[in-house]
C-alpha cells in the first residue's frame, strides 16, 4: 500500500458518489459511567474539536464489477463487524469544542467527552460530481471527507465510489482518525472485498473472516494494566526535560510557527524491490533490521546538522497480541526515539528502548503534564512495513493510504516498505525557511539509505 495524500492520490475520472448513514443513540440515555472507554489518543484528538483534515482514508480498485447495492450490502456487513464504526463522540454538557490552535497540553480527560455505541442505519447515495476529471475527483473527496469525517460526526466515516464505464469502481473509505489507524485501513479493505466476494458468490457474508474484537475492549484492557514502574516514569521525565518540557521538536530552522501553516508534502522513492532486498541483506549482515539503518542515517544527520542527538516522537502500535490483529481502531501509542550514536547496534538498541517506552499506557505518564506536552515544530517519525503485517491486501487492488490535506506546525516523516520497495513521505509547514531546509534534508536521508548499495 502506498502512502499518499488526497491531493496526490491516484484516481480515475468519472462519477463520484457517497453513501450516507444515520446513527441512532440508545433508547435510554446512558450514564457517563456506562459509556464506552476513551483512549488517551482518542481524547487528545477529539478534544481539539471539529476541524478539516482530521481523517484518513483507504482507496482500492474493486477486483470485479459491482453495483451500488452490492457495495452497500458489503459495507454494512463491515460496519456490523467493527464496533468502533458504530460509535460516536458527544459531549454531555455545553462544553465548547477546543480550537486546533489551542494549547494541546490542556487536560483532555474531562468527563464531558462521551463515546456511545449507536445503531447505524443505511441512508442513500448522493452524487457529488458527474464526469469529474481526476483533479476534480481529488478535490471533491477532500471537501467531502473534511465535512463528514470529523470527530463529532454520527457516524464519523463515509464510503465513496468513483465509477467509469472503462473500469471497475474505485472505492474510497474515509474515517476520522479517532476510529482508525494505518493498520485499520488494511482491515477495512480486506473485509470489504471479502464481504463483496461472498455476496456475489452467494456465500454467507463474512463467515470466513476472523472475529473482530472491539477497540473499546482494548482501551479497557489498557486501563487495567499496572502503573508504569518508577524507572520507566523517571525515564519519561528525563526525555521530556531534555526537550525543554515538551515532546521532541525538529532541530533545523522551520520559520515562524506561531500559527499552523499550509502543508508541504514530499514523497521520495528510496529503493525499488531489488534494491530493497540488497539493503535488507546489508542490514542482516550487521544483525539488525532495516529500521535500524534508517535510525542510523537520521542520527548521523542530526549530529552533523544540529550537533544534537536524534530525538523524535515514534508511534508504536499496541496490537501486542493476535486478538487485536483483525480489529479496527486507533491501536497506537506514542514513544520517543532518542539516539546519539549512528552505529547500527546503537540504533537497534534505541529502537528497542522506544518500544519499551511505548509499552505502558500514556495517560498516567502524561497526567502531570496535563496531557502530551506538544509544541510547535514537533518532530515525529513513523515506520510502516506492510510485508510484516498479518493483514494483507492484494496489490492488484491498487491500495492507497490516503491522508488529508491539513495545516501544520510540525514535521512528520513516514518510511513505508512494501513489495515494490521503500518510499519516504514527509509533511512539513509551508514556510520560506522550511522550503529551504527540508528538501536538502530529505535528499540526504535518501542518499544515506542508499549508501550501502554503492558498494
Amino acid at each position: 500500500m502506498r502512502l499518499t495524500s488526497v491531493a496526490r492520490m491516484q484516481t480515475q475520472t468519472g462519477r463520484v458518489s457517497s453513501f450516507s448513514l444515520t446513527a441512532d443513540p440508545p433508547a435510554e440515555p446512558l450514564a457517563p459511567e456506562d459509556q464506552l472507554p476513551i483512549s488517551f489518543d482518542q481524547a487528545r484528538h477529539v478534544g481539539f474539536g471539529s476541524r478539516p483534515g482530521s481523517w484518513m482514508a483507504v482507496a482500492i480498485q474493486l477486483p470485479t464489477a459491482a453495483d451500488q447495492a452490492q457495495i452497500v450490502a458489503a459495507w454494512m456487513a463491515v460496519i456490523a463487524r467493527h464496533q468502533t464504526l458504530r460509535t460516536v463522540f458527544t459531549h454531555s454538557g455545553s462544553v465548547q469544542h477546543r480550537s486546533v490552535n489551542q494549547d494541546p497540553g490542556t487536560d483532555l480527560s474531562e468527563p464531558e467527552l462521551l463515546l456511545t455505541e449507536m445503531t447505524v442505519h443505511p441512508g442513500c447515495w448522493e452524487t457529488l460530481a458527474e464526469e469529474a476529471s481526476a483533479a476534480e475527483v481529488r478535490e471533491t473527496l477532500r471537501r467531502h471527507f473534511d465535512d463528514v469525517c470529523e470527530p463529532f460526526a454520527a457516524p464519523a466515516h463515509r464510503l465513496c465510489v468513483v465509477e467509469t464505464p472503462e473500469r471497475t469502481p474505485q472505492v474510497i473509505i474515509g474515517a476520522d482518525h479517532s476510529h482508525v489507524d494505518a493498520w485499520s485501513l488494511l482491515v477495512l479493505a480486506r473485509d470489504l472485498t471479502a464481504c463483496l466476494a461472498d455476496l456475489q458468490a452467494g456465500r454467507p457474508v463474512g463467515a470466513d473472516l476472523p472475529v473482530a474484537q472491539p477497540f473499546a475492549a482494548h482501551t479497557a484492557m489498557l486501563e487495567q494494566r499496572p502503573a508504569a514502574s518508577a524507572e520507566l516514569t523517571a525515564r519519561w521525565r528525563e526525555i521530556i526535560r531534555a526537550g525543554g518540557e515538551v515532546m521532541p521538536t525538529f532541530p533545523l530552522p522551520l520559520g515562524d510557527l506561531s500559527v499552523p501553516c499550509e502543508e508541504v508534502v514530499e514523497i521520495h522513492d528510496v529503493v525499488d524491490a531489488q534494491e530493497l532486498a540488497q539493503l535488507e541483506d546489508y542490514a542482516a549482515s550487521h544483525q539488525v533490521r532495516l529500521l535500524a539503518v534508517a535510525v542510523s542515517v537520521l542520527t548521523r544527520l542530526a549530529l552533523q546538522d544540529s550537533g544534537q542527538p536524534l530525538r523524535t516522537v515514534f508511534p508504536v502500535h499496541s496490537r501486542d497480541t493476535e486478538q487485536w490483529f483483525d480489529s479496527v481502531g486507533w491501536f497506537i501509542t506514542n514513544a520517543v526515539l532518542e539516539n546519539d550514536d549512528p552505529d547500527l547496534q546503537a540504533s537497534k538498541a534505541a529502537v528497542r528502548e522506544a518500544i519499551r517506552l511505548g509499552s505502558t499506557p500514556m495517560e498516567p505518564i502524561m497526567r502531570p503534564y496535563g496531557g502530551m506536552p506538544a509544541a510547535p515544530g514537533m518532530f515525529a517519525m513513523s515506520w510502516l512495513d506492510h510485508r510484516r503485517l498479518p493483514v494483507a491486501v492484494d496489490d492488484a487492488l491498487e491500495p492507497q493510504h490516503v491522508s488529508a490535506v491539513i495545516r501544520t506546525d510540525g514535521v512528520m516523516i513516514w518510511f513505508v516498505v512494501n513489495e515494490r520497495g521503500l518510499h519516504l513521505r514527509c509533511r512539513y509547514p509551508d514556510t520560506l525557511e522550511a522550503r529551504m531546509t527540508m528538501p536538502i534534508w530529505l535528499e540526504a536521508i535518501v542518499a544515506g539509505m542508499r549508501e550501502p548499495l554503492e558498494g
